[in-house]
């Protein structure tokens, strides 16, 4: 049963999505941004895949050689068993567009370390890759008054998404990025909104405070409002403390994720 606030809109909604491993073959590879590698798969085993939530993640499972097929596990009573128990090295991914049928496309975002940015680099067209997911979703209504999104690069594949369906009376963006990068990556999507781009601020304690100075303007209507916050996960875990005990936003209208965590 969907819970509605007081405000009338509707809180986010989670949603169970049947688990599903899938081998895809590499169909198409572009470079976006010049941040970017927008890489397409292409396979029969997408049908009945779904994704209903803009920050949804699938498990990419990166194998330690292209010249063998990836493996795929079964999924039992007692849970998810792959082939010799040997479980690839795995990573998290928002899908960015699925034709409805048996094409998937994904983002990766560029950087000096990491399988999956490496595998990235490097794949080539007619290359697989096992994914699975993704388990569950959560499904934002498009239509909060307010609504804030603070991000880094990891997240425009999902902020993408959501400005594809998204109806507010104002809407602010805060970047953790390039200004170039991002309104080249959203690009039309950014008409009308509001973007605010702390270029070369990390997220730390000072991104945050300076991040947080944007804000202070900001009217958040009671149970009309929404916040998506992504990135380094100390910097989300602070910014979301902030919005719901300084700033007094429903703790079912802040959606927190951390993306990736800094090292020490």
């Amino acid at each position: 049963m969907t819970q509605t606030l007081s405000s009338g809109r509707k809180v986010p909604q989670r949603v169970r999505n049947e688990l599903k491993f899938r081998t895809l073959t590499v169909s198409d590879k572009q470079l976006v941004a010049q941040q970017f590698w927008r890489i397409s798969f292409r396979s029969e085993a997408l049908v009945g895949f779904t994704s209903p939530g803009n920050d949804d993640h699938i498990k990419l499972f990166f194998p330690e050689s292209t010249l063998s097929p990836p493996p795929i596990p079964s999924v039992t009573d007692e849970g998810i068993v792959w082939p010799d128990n040997q479980r690839p090295e795995s990573r998290d991914y928002t899908p960015l567009e699925f034709n409805g049928r048996d094409s998937l496309t994904i983002d990766f975002f560029r950087h000096k370390h990491g399988v999956a940015s490496e595998w990235a680099e490097h794949v080539k067209i007619g290359e697989t890759l096992t994914i699975g997911g993704p388990r569950g979703s959560l499904v934002i209504p498009e239509d909060y008054a307010q609504q804030l999104y603070i991000f880094d690069e990891t997240g425009l594949p999902a902020m993408k998404r959501r400005l594809l369906s998204v109806k507010a009376e104002n809407i602010m963006l805060i970047a953790f990025a390039d200004r170039k990068v991002v309104e080249e990556y959203l690009g039309a999507q950014l008409a009308d909104h509001t973007l605010h781009c702390l270029e070369g601020k990390a997220m730390d304690e000072s991104g945050v405070a300076d991040c947080i100075g944007l804000t202070n303007p900001l009217h958040f209507p009671s149970d009309d409002h929404f916040v998506w916050l992504t990135g380094e996960g100390k910097a989300v875990k602070a910014l979301s403390d902030h919005f719901v005990e300084q700033r007094g936003c429903s703790p079912e209208l802040v959606r927190a994720v951390a993306y990736w965590h800094a090292k020490g």
